[in-house]
Protein backbone atom coordinates (compact mmCIF):
# COMPACT_ATOMS: atom_id res chain seq x y z
CA UNK A 1 0.00 0.00 0.00
CA UNK A 2 1.30 3.44 -0.89
CA UNK A 3 0.25 6.91 0.27
CA UNK A 4 0.19 10.19 -1.61
CA UNK A 5 1.55 12.27 1.27
CA UNK A 6 3.40 9.81 3.52
CA UNK A 7 6.25 7.35 3.51
CA UNK A 8 5.51 4.13 5.47
CA UNK A 9 8.63 2.11 6.32
CA UNK A 10 9.05 -0.71 8.88
CA UNK A 11 12.56 -1.72 10.01
CA UNK A 12 13.82 -5.11 11.20
CA UNK A 13 12.85 -4.30 14.80
CA UNK A 14 9.27 -3.59 13.77
CA UNK A 15 9.56 0.17 14.20
CA UNK A 16 7.37 1.96 11.68
CA UNK A 17 8.59 5.35 10.53
CA UNK A 18 5.75 7.48 9.20
CA UNK A 19 7.31 10.39 7.35
CA UNK A 20 5.14 13.32 6.30
CA UNK A 21 6.27 13.66 2.71
CA UNK A 22 5.43 17.00 1.11
CA UNK A 23 8.80 18.67 1.65
CA UNK A 24 8.36 21.29 -1.07
CA UNK A 25 5.29 22.53 0.82
CA UNK A 26 6.94 22.14 4.27
CA UNK A 27 4.75 19.06 4.75
CA UNK A 28 1.69 21.28 5.06
CA UNK A 29 -1.48 19.39 5.92
CA UNK A 30 -4.17 18.54 3.38
CA UNK A 31 -7.38 16.53 3.39
CA UNK A 32 -5.43 13.83 1.54
CA UNK A 33 -2.78 13.78 4.26
CA UNK A 34 -5.53 13.34 6.83
CA UNK A 35 -6.92 10.36 4.92
CA UNK A 36 -3.41 8.91 4.55
CA UNK A 37 -2.61 9.28 8.26
CA UNK A 38 -5.88 7.72 9.38
CA UNK A 39 -5.31 4.77 7.04
CA UNK A 40 -1.67 4.40 8.12
CA UNK A 41 -2.49 4.31 11.84
CA UNK A 42 -5.32 1.86 11.30
CA UNK A 43 -2.93 -0.31 9.28
CA UNK A 44 -0.24 -0.09 11.98
CA UNK A 45 -2.71 -1.20 14.65
CA UNK A 46 -3.62 -4.34 12.73
CA UNK A 47 -0.10 -5.16 11.48
CA UNK A 48 1.75 -7.62 13.72
CA UNK A 49 5.01 -6.62 12.03
CA UNK A 50 4.73 -3.16 13.61
CA UNK A 51 5.79 -2.79 17.25
CA UNK A 52 5.96 1.02 17.54
CA UNK A 53 5.45 4.12 15.39
CA UNK A 54 7.78 7.08 14.94
CA UNK A 55 6.34 10.11 13.14
CA UNK A 56 8.58 12.74 11.54
CA UNK A 57 8.72 15.07 8.55
CA UNK A 58 10.72 15.05 5.34
CA UNK A 59 13.07 17.98 4.83
CA UNK A 60 13.14 21.18 6.89
CA UNK A 61 9.71 20.97 8.50
CA UNK A 62 7.65 18.55 10.54
CA UNK A 63 4.34 20.05 9.37
CA UNK A 64 3.85 23.75 8.73
CA UNK A 65 0.11 23.62 9.44
CA UNK A 66 -2.83 23.47 7.05
CA UNK A 67 -2.12 24.10 3.39
CA UNK A 68 -3.84 27.47 3.04
CA UNK A 69 -3.37 27.60 -0.74
CA UNK A 70 -6.23 25.17 -1.49
CA UNK A 71 -9.23 26.42 -3.46
CA UNK A 72 -12.55 26.89 -1.68
CA UNK A 73 -12.72 26.15 2.04
CA UNK A 74 -9.06 25.40 2.83
CA UNK A 75 -10.11 23.02 5.62
CA UNK A 76 -12.14 20.89 3.19
CA UNK A 77 -15.48 21.74 4.82
CA UNK A 78 -18.88 22.03 3.15
CA UNK A 79 -20.01 25.61 3.71
CA UNK A 80 -23.56 24.87 2.50
CA UNK A 81 -24.28 22.92 5.69
CA UNK A 82 -25.42 24.28 9.07
CA UNK A 83 -24.49 21.41 11.39
CA UNK A 84 -25.65 21.08 14.99
CA UNK A 85 -24.24 19.23 17.97
CA UNK A 86 -27.04 16.69 17.56
CA UNK A 87 -25.70 15.98 14.05
CA UNK A 88 -22.29 15.22 15.54
CA UNK A 89 -23.90 12.81 18.01
CA UNK A 90 -26.41 11.13 15.75
CA UNK A 91 -24.75 11.29 12.31
CA UNK A 92 -21.04 11.27 13.11
CA UNK A 93 -20.16 8.81 10.34
CA UNK A 94 -22.79 9.92 7.86
CA UNK A 95 -20.77 10.78 4.71
CA UNK A 96 -22.28 14.27 4.62
CA UNK A 97 -20.99 14.98 8.15
CA UNK A 98 -17.83 12.88 7.87
CA UNK A 99 -16.60 14.62 4.72
CA UNK A 100 -18.17 18.05 5.03
CA UNK A 101 -18.23 18.92 8.72
CA UNK A 102 -15.84 16.85 10.83
CA UNK A 103 -12.44 18.33 11.59
CA UNK A 104 -9.85 16.43 9.57
CA UNK A 105 -7.17 16.90 12.21
CA UNK A 106 -9.46 15.39 14.82
CA UNK A 107 -9.98 12.34 12.68
CA UNK A 108 -6.19 11.91 12.65
CA UNK A 109 -5.72 12.30 16.39
CA UNK A 110 -8.61 9.92 17.08
CA UNK A 111 -6.85 7.34 14.88
CA UNK A 112 -3.63 7.89 16.85
CA UNK A 113 -5.55 7.66 20.13
CA UNK A 114 -7.05 4.33 19.04
CA UNK A 115 -3.69 2.91 17.93
CA UNK A 116 -2.54 -0.25 19.70
CA UNK A 117 1.18 0.57 19.34
CA UNK A 118 3.34 3.15 21.15
CA UNK A 119 3.61 6.37 19.12
CA UNK A 120 6.58 8.76 19.26
CA UNK A 121 6.72 12.16 17.59
CA UNK A 122 10.13 13.23 16.27
CA UNK A 123 9.59 16.94 15.62
CA UNK A 124 12.36 17.88 13.22
CA UNK A 125 11.35 21.42 12.28
CA UNK A 126 8.33 23.70 12.05
CA UNK A 127 5.24 22.19 13.71
CA UNK A 128 2.46 24.75 13.80
CA UNK A 129 -1.31 24.53 13.82
CA UNK A 130 -2.25 20.96 13.00
CA UNK A 131 1.47 20.26 12.84
CA UNK A 132 1.55 20.87 16.59
CA UNK A 133 -1.84 19.50 17.60
CA UNK A 134 -1.44 16.16 15.83
CA UNK A 135 1.59 15.43 18.02
CA UNK A 136 -0.44 15.77 21.22
CA UNK A 137 -2.07 12.37 20.67
CA UNK A 138 1.39 10.79 20.44
CA UNK A 139 2.72 9.21 23.62
CA UNK A 140 6.07 11.02 23.67
CA UNK A 141 7.42 13.98 21.69
CA UNK A 142 11.10 14.60 20.98
CA UNK A 143 12.22 17.86 19.40
CA UNK A 144 15.15 18.90 17.25
CA UNK A 145 17.04 22.09 18.06
CA UNK A 146 15.49 23.31 14.81
CA UNK A 147 11.93 22.59 15.94
CA UNK A 148 9.49 25.48 16.15
CA UNK A 149 6.13 24.62 17.73
CA UNK A 150 3.10 26.88 17.79
CA UNK A 151 -0.63 26.73 18.45
CA UNK A 152 -1.24 29.66 16.13
CA UNK A 153 -5.00 29.45 15.56
CA UNK A 154 -5.72 32.84 17.12
CA UNK A 155 -3.63 34.50 14.42
CA UNK A 156 -6.07 33.41 11.72
CA UNK A 157 -9.31 33.71 13.67
CA UNK A 158 -10.04 30.04 14.31
CA UNK A 159 -9.94 27.69 17.30
CA UNK A 160 -7.68 24.80 18.36
CA UNK A 161 -8.68 21.55 16.66
CA UNK A 162 -7.57 17.91 16.41
CA UNK A 163 -9.03 17.18 19.88
CA UNK A 164 -6.24 19.39 21.27
CA UNK A 165 -8.51 20.90 23.91
CA UNK A 166 -8.66 17.38 25.38
CA UNK A 167 -4.97 16.51 25.00
CA UNK A 168 -3.07 19.76 25.61
CA UNK A 169 -4.31 20.52 29.16
CA UNK A 170 -3.49 16.94 30.15
CA UNK A 171 0.09 17.41 28.95
CA UNK A 172 0.98 20.92 30.16
CA UNK A 173 -1.88 21.87 32.52
CA UNK A 174 -4.84 24.13 31.86
CA UNK A 175 -3.10 27.46 32.55
CA UNK A 176 -0.18 26.77 30.21
CA UNK A 177 -2.51 25.33 27.59
CA UNK A 178 -4.57 28.53 27.59
CA UNK A 179 -1.41 30.66 27.48
CA UNK A 180 -0.15 28.75 24.44
CA UNK A 181 -3.48 29.16 22.65
CA UNK A 182 -4.12 32.80 23.61
CA UNK A 183 -0.60 33.98 22.81
CA UNK A 184 -0.04 31.86 19.69
CA UNK A 185 3.67 32.06 20.54
CA UNK A 186 6.18 29.97 18.61
CA UNK A 187 8.29 27.83 20.94
CA UNK A 188 11.75 26.49 20.22
CA UNK A 189 12.71 23.08 21.54
CA UNK A 190 14.06 24.32 24.85
CA UNK A 191 10.94 26.39 25.56
CA UNK A 192 8.74 23.40 24.70
CA UNK A 193 10.86 21.26 27.02
CA UNK A 194 10.44 23.78 29.83
CA UNK A 195 6.67 23.62 29.44
CA UNK A 196 6.65 19.82 29.49
CA UNK A 197 5.41 19.69 25.91
CA UNK A 198 8.37 17.60 24.72
CA UNK A 199 10.47 14.98 26.49
CA UNK A 200 13.90 16.00 25.18
CA UNK A 201 15.73 18.18 22.66
CA UNK A 202 18.33 16.82 20.24
CA UNK A 203 20.67 18.01 17.53
CA UNK A 204 19.07 17.35 14.11
CA UNK A 205 21.23 14.31 13.29
CA UNK A 206 20.53 12.80 16.71
CA UNK A 207 16.74 13.18 16.69
CA UNK A 208 15.65 10.02 14.87
CA UNK A 209 18.29 7.79 16.52
CA UNK A 210 16.99 8.98 19.91
CA UNK A 211 13.40 8.28 18.85
CA UNK A 212 14.32 4.80 17.63
CA UNK A 213 16.24 4.04 20.82
CA UNK A 214 13.18 4.98 22.85
CA UNK A 215 10.90 2.92 20.60
CA UNK A 216 13.10 -0.15 21.09
CA UNK A 217 13.07 0.42 24.84
CA UNK A 218 9.27 0.43 24.72
CA UNK A 219 8.96 -2.74 22.64
CA UNK A 220 11.90 -5.13 23.16
CA UNK A 221 10.81 -8.16 25.21
CA UNK A 222 7.34 -6.68 25.69
CA UNK A 223 3.96 -8.34 25.23
CA UNK A 224 2.16 -6.64 22.31
CA UNK A 225 -1.25 -7.12 23.93
CA UNK A 226 -0.13 -5.92 27.37
CA UNK A 227 1.43 -2.84 25.77
CA UNK A 228 -1.69 -2.11 23.72
CA UNK A 229 -3.93 -2.48 26.76
CA UNK A 230 -1.67 -0.34 28.95
CA UNK A 231 -1.71 2.44 26.35
CA UNK A 232 -5.50 2.46 26.10
CA UNK A 233 -5.98 2.09 29.85
CA UNK A 234 -3.72 5.04 30.61
CA UNK A 235 -5.49 7.40 28.23
CA UNK A 236 -9.05 6.29 28.89
CA UNK A 237 -8.95 5.53 32.60
CA UNK A 238 -7.28 8.85 33.42
CA UNK A 239 -10.36 10.61 32.02
CA UNK A 240 -12.85 8.65 34.16
CA UNK A 241 -14.68 10.47 36.97
CA UNK A 242 -13.92 7.81 39.63
CA UNK A 243 -11.12 5.22 40.07
CA UNK A 244 -13.69 2.43 40.29
CA UNK A 245 -13.98 2.68 36.51
CA UNK A 246 -10.24 2.06 36.19
CA UNK A 247 -10.58 -0.84 38.64
CA UNK A 248 -13.18 -2.53 36.45
CA UNK A 249 -10.95 -2.34 33.37
CA UNK A 250 -7.75 -3.13 35.30
CA UNK A 251 -9.37 -6.28 36.66
CA UNK A 252 -10.29 -7.61 33.23
CA UNK A 253 -6.95 -6.61 31.71
CA UNK A 254 -5.02 -8.31 34.53
CA UNK A 255 -7.18 -11.41 34.23
CA UNK A 256 -6.71 -11.88 30.50
CA UNK A 257 -3.01 -10.97 30.34
CA UNK A 258 -2.20 -13.19 33.32
CA UNK A 259 -3.65 -16.26 31.61
CA UNK A 260 -1.87 -15.49 28.31
CA UNK A 261 1.51 -13.73 27.94
CA UNK A 262 1.71 -13.33 31.70
CA UNK A 263 2.44 -17.05 32.05
CA UNK A 264 5.44 -16.74 29.72
CA UNK A 265 6.53 -13.56 31.51
CA UNK A 266 6.55 -15.29 34.90
CA UNK A 267 8.32 -18.36 33.47
CA UNK A 268 11.05 -16.25 31.84
CA UNK A 269 11.60 -14.36 35.10
CA UNK A 270 11.97 -17.60 37.05
CA UNK A 271 14.26 -19.11 34.40
CA UNK A 272 16.34 -15.91 34.05
CA UNK A 273 15.87 -15.64 30.27
CA UNK A 274 14.26 -13.28 27.79
CA UNK A 275 10.54 -13.88 27.29
CA UNK A 276 9.09 -15.15 24.03
CA UNK A 277 5.64 -13.64 23.78
CA UNK A 278 3.13 -14.93 21.23
CA UNK A 279 0.18 -12.56 21.60
CA UNK A 280 -1.09 -10.43 18.74
CA UNK A 281 -2.91 -7.11 18.70
CA UNK A 282 -5.16 -8.59 16.02
CA UNK A 283 -6.50 -10.95 18.71
CA UNK A 284 -7.22 -8.77 21.73
CA UNK A 285 -9.04 -10.04 24.85
CA UNK A 286 -12.84 -10.30 24.51
CA UNK A 287 -13.59 -7.22 26.66
CA UNK A 288 -11.62 -4.93 24.29
CA UNK A 289 -12.51 -2.30 23.23
CA UNK A 290 -14.41 -1.69 26.45
CA UNK A 291 -15.24 1.92 25.61
CA UNK A 292 -17.61 0.74 22.89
Amino acid sequence: MTYATLDYAVDDDGILTLTLDRPDALNSFTVQMAEDLVAAFERASSDDAVTAVVVTGRGRAFCAGMDLTADGNVFGLDETQRPTLDDLHERLDDPEILDGVRDTGGRVTLAIYACTKPVIGAINGAAVGIGATMTLAMDVRLASTKARIGFVFAKIGIVPEACSTWFLPRIVGISRALELVYSADILDGEAALGMGLVRSVHEPDDLLPAAYELARKFTANRSPVATALARQMMYRNSAQPHPIEAHRVDSLAMFYTSVADGKEGVASFREKRDPSYTSSTTDMPPFYPWQE
